[in-house]
């Protein structure tokens, strides 16, 4: 099988620009737009953009704003939350794969918070796509984290805002979590980490409600001893989405022993990651199935 590298130049409505990166098969059966986690390249997906191309999946990986070919990074002077994401960059990115080819059914799909703010935007566009994809992703939610993770985590939710606002931006490489991320992000994200609720300041959409509109089948995939995403964190995301068939496997049931255990580990052996979710049927996925 033949693999084209096609990457798609993006600019949003307020100049950002950025490289959607492809991975196309010569005959894809569908089409996938993936979101990586937070901090993460796009170009650190490319492996399993491959696989995912290997099993007839054309793959398409998002640029967040701040990462490796976006034309901003973040600073004092420069901020912008999920508002920007959900509103101006995602948008523009979908809009490029529907010029590029829209004949085939499209997926969204993402890794840790990729795949909250996949669900968001799907809640925002529910006819666009034929599914959903997460891998190590659920709501920050504290609630959903076993104990003592929980009782320190609101802790954390309103000290990592303040030290951004202070810093201007969170040293996420000094802190091991995240890159330098923009102030505005980890408030949005923190607010969902306290709350459990989605919204994004200055955008009036309602998520939570647009989340509600969803039909599209979700897959969810759960890599073993993952902290950052334990499977009630996943669920309550899949929760949020509550007319969307969904089924949450165990990423150890599935690809053991093959796939290394780690929120981010499994995307050094990604294939059998790829089979799992090339093997979801997006027209009759069920949860019996």
């Amino acid at each position: 099988m033949t693999v084209a590298a096609p990457e798609l130049s993006v600019a949003a409505a307020d100049g950002h620009r950025w490289i959607l990166i492809g991975r196309r098969p010569d005959a894809p059966r569908a089409r996938l737009l993936w979101l990586p986690a937070l901090g993460v390249g796009a170009r650190h997906y490319l492996p399993f953009a491959e696989a995912l191309a290997a099993q007839g999946i054309a793959t398409y990986l998002h640029e967040w704003r701040g990462n490796g070919s976006s034309s901003l990074r973040p600073s004092r002077e420069m901020d912008w939350g999920y508002r920007e994401i959900l509103a101006l960059d995602l948008p523009a990115s979908l809009q490029a794969l529907r010029a590029d080819d829209a004949s085939l059914p499209l997926v969204i799909g993402g890794h840790s918070l990729g795949g909250q703010l996949a669900c968001c935007f799907a809640g925002q566009h529910p006819e666009a796509f034929a599914g959903l994809w997460l891998i190590a992703a659920g709501t920050p939610y504290w609630r959903t984290f076993p104990p003592p993770r929980r009782w320190l985590l609101p802790l954390l939710f309103r000290f990592l805002p303040w030290l951004a606002r202070r810093q201007g931006v969170l040293p996420g490489r000094r802190l091991g979590f995240g890159g330098t991320e923009a102030r505005g992000l980890i408030a949005d994200w923190a607010r969902v980490g306290l709350c459990n609720r989605y919204a994004a300041a200055g955008l009036e959409a309602d998520l939570e409600a647009g989340m509600r509109r969803v039909r599209a089948p979700v897959a969810g995939l759960l890599p073993a001893h993952d902290w950052l995403a334990p499977r009630a964190s996943m669920q309550a995301l899949v929760d949020k989405l509550p007319d969307a068939p969904a089924r949450i496997l165990d990423l150890d049931e599935v690809t053991a022993p093959l796939t290394p255990a780690g929120h981010f580990a499994w995307m050094k052996q990604p294939e059998e990651v790829a089979r799992a979710f090339a093997a979801s049927d997006l027209k009759k996925f069920s949860p019996e199935c």
